[in-house]
């Protein structure tokens, strides 16, 4: 029985394997790449250069014009992953503690919008109504929208583990409203906190939608346009165009790598009671 178990647990290692491969050899192959001369770089392989051309990676930040985008990008992903977790944690908290008709009303209004489809049209004309169209106040506040809803859903969940009885016991000790969550709350979300921030910094750096359609200027542009655009320009020039993919990845691959711990322990505290 122990062998059968060991034989079955050695196979499920293999599969893992190989479903890692599929995701892992890709990466590997852009990596090595745009170490690569333009002439080594038409195959695609996972040879090794000759020699590592490091030069790639300065042309493409020159020609690519990479750092206003990475500044943008910067901007997007960071001021909205704060605001959304600024605002979603501080409903969550309220929500779960004050479950009156409103406010589960409008806690399954906001999540509704988890599986509501996204009318473009409308939406472009809403922006333009209020000049929000080539800004970048406009996509801080789209990617807030969008976000919001799986994060309080996520956040709701993980608020209602926490026990009332921390709330009580700091009632009875005379601590306001404001002070128990700032003080006593807050500092109990750091997992869902760190969640929030790692899952929609990757989801706004990553997004290709929302700038294709709503920025017009070049200057606004953030890194996921920039690598459209210069493939556009360098499509012949898989070495630049592969260390172009690498340096727009290394920001979500950092953040994500300082925030797994969180996430998985984030996310399933958030499904279990949400």
């Amino acid at each position: 029985m122990a062998r059968r178990q060991k034989n079955i647990d050695l196979l499920k290692n293999i599969v893992a394997w190989l479903i890692s491969l599929v995701v892992i050899l890709p990466a590997v192959v852009i990596l090595i790449n745009s170490f690569k001369t333009r002439a080594e770089s038409y195959t695609l392989t996972l040879q090794l250069p000759k020699s590592f051309e490091i030069s790639n990676y300065t042309t493409v930040i020159e020609k690519g014009k990479l750092g206003i985008s990475f500044i943008n990008s910067m901007i997007y992903a960071t001021i909205s992953s704060a605001l959304i977790i600024i605002l979603t944690c501080t409903a969550a908290f309220i929500m779960s503690r004050n479950q009156i008709k409103l406010n589960k009303f409008l806690y399954f209004f906001i999540i509704l919008g988890i599986a509501m489809p996204v009318n473009y049209i409308t939406l472009l004309k809403v922006m333009q109504i209020l000049h929000l169209i080539n800004t970048r106040f406009g996509m801080i506040l789209l990617y807030t929208a969008f976000n919001i809803p799986i994060s309080l859903f996520i956040s709701y969940g993980f608020v209602k583990t926490i026990p009332k009885e921390i709330d009580e016991a700091a009632i009875i000790d005379g601590c306001p409203p404001i002070k128990l969550y700032t003080k006593i709350i807050l500092p109990l979300l750091t997992p869902v906190i760190s969640t929030l921030f790692a899952l929609n910094f990757m989801s706004c750096w990553n997004d290709f939608i929302l700038p294709l359609y709503y920025l017009n200027s070049s200057e606004k542009w953030p890194m996921t346009l920039a690598v459209y655009n210069f493939f556009g320009m360098f499509m012949t020039e898989w070495n630049l165009v592969c260390a172009d993919i690498v340096l727009t990845s290394l920001p979500v691959l950092v953040v994500y790598i300082l925030g797994q711990k969180y996430i998985v322990n984030g996310i399933t505290a958030g499904a279990v009671k949400g």
